[in-house]
């Protein structure tokens, strides 16, 4: 048998050693006589994850006061969301502008839960709240690294002076590189001369050699003709090919293609020039591509450049290498990469040049293409026209791999005959 026993939230606060933050909140607790109810727990959990997803679909609208009135309900419930239910209820409230009572929220939620897997967020929350409130939240007192660093973050928008050298001493000190790195981006993030003085000499190597590249990285983020003029400076200077790959790729982050175009043309280094002209692609720089490719006499360089206009999606230049090249080779490269770039927009194209050109290779280059675009119905168009016994085996193998209902229903008429 059981009995039902009302506490208010105040008293049950006190019977589990928790403040009461949920002192308007009424709860009923069934002592136990010996017979617990499946279907009441069962009630109960589904109850509590209708409340979190309302609670979490509030939030997702931005209605601050109904999300927290309801984590408020799934905190008090102190069942498998109550710790992130806290967490959620400091947020809305820092929203609404309730800074103390977010602060006094997650106060109560570091105590009774302190190894919760949002307790990170939580502090974070913390630092974000007591700077939007005005406190300057001293760096040096604070042990979490993470939230070290987004107090640093605060700090230097109001006090540069006094976060910079903060900041170089984490550089030196002896915490994990993953940490010194995030404080590397911080300074990335001031502005100031002496923040940038310090990422340029990183940079360029002259200190903390092991975050030379991720501060090659933050160049390209940080972008503008100061930083692009430095990343050249750093690749000139720098022996290391790994360092250069680096100053290539932000140079992509940037968005600059002259840099990039003047590498690819000239870089002695094949595998650098390789990685320039992939870098031109993924910026879609057409036009600067094109050019390349008329002015590099060297094959595997231009089927480098091929794979770079597929990157960039230039199927337009694609289809007119594929049809006026003159070495075999790379008109091949091209009709495989126009069959990497899918049927819709390249299929009629690469059926045409088929019934074009009577090279086998040629032809063999087209099968495999409409064959990476799974065209089943350009296959069987091929398949149906062609004379040449080994090419219609395989266009046929290759719509024998396709599964749709075009190709069954083909291979089953085929085999009838």
């Amino acid at each position: 048998m059981k009995t039902p026993m009302k506490f208010t939230a105040a008293l049950l606060a006190l019977l589990l050693g928790a403040a009461p933050l949920f002192a308007d909140v009424m709860i009923t607790v069934e002592a136990d006589t010996g017979d617990h109810s499946s279907s009441d727990k069962e009630r109960a959990v589904e109850r509590e994850e209708e409340l979190y997803d309302s609670a979490t679909d509030a939030l997702d609208e931005h209605d601050w006061r109904t999300a927290a009135n309801t984590f408020r309900k799934v905190a008090a419930m102190t069942m498998s969301h109550a710790d992130a239910s806290l967490y959620w209820l400091a947020y809305a409230q820092s929203k609404m502008g309730q800074r103390s009572e977010a602060l006094a929220t997650l106060l109560e939620f570091q105590k009774v839960y302190p190894h919760s897997r949002w307790k990170e967020d939580g502090k974070a929350l913390e630092v974000e709240i007591r700077q939007a409130s005005g406190q300057q939240i001293s760096p040096e007192h604070v042990e979490d690294e993470d939230v070290k660093l987004m107090a640093l973050n605060g700090l230097l928008g109001s006090d540069p002076d006094r976060a910079l050298p903060i900041l170089e001493k984490i550089l030196v000190s002896n915490n994990s590189k993953k940490i010194k790195e995030r404080a590397l981006f911080v300074l990335t993030q001031s502005g100031s001369p002496r923040a940038y003085e310090i990422v340029a000499k990183v940079a360029k190597g002259d200190t903390y050699p092991d975050l030379q590249t991720p501060a090659v990285r933050y160049l390209g983020i940080m972008g503008g003709e100061q930083s692009r003029k430095l990343l050249a400076d750093v690749y000139t200077s720098s022996s290391d090919v790994k360092v250069k790959k680096t100053v290539l790729k932000s140079y992509m982050i940037a968005g600059d293609r002259t840099h990039l175009l003047s590498l690819a043309k000239g870089e002695q280094n094949a595998e650098l020039r390789g990685d320039a002209i992939t870098q031109l692609g993924i910026l879609g720089a057409r036009n600067e591509l094109a050019e390349l490719y008329s002015s590099e006499p060297i094959v595997p360089i231009r089927k480098k450049i091929i794979q770079a206009m597929f990157i960039g999606g230039n199927a337009d230049k694609l289809t007119e290498i594929a049809r006026t090249e003159k070495v075999q080779e790379l008109r091949v490269a091209a009709i495989t990469n126009l069959g990497l770039l899918g049927g819709a927009r390249t299929g009629p194209q690469l059926v045409t040049m088929y019934y074009g050109d009577a090279s086998v290779d040629i032809r063999r280059a087209v099968i495999k293409a409409l064959f990476l675009q799974q065209n089943a119905k350009a296959l069987i168009e091929l398949a149906k026209i062609e004379k040449n016994n080994e090419l219609k085996k395989d266009i046929v193998q290759k719509i024998a791999l396709m599964r749709s209902k075009e190709a069954t229903d083909f291979l089953l008429d085929y085999l009838k005959e």
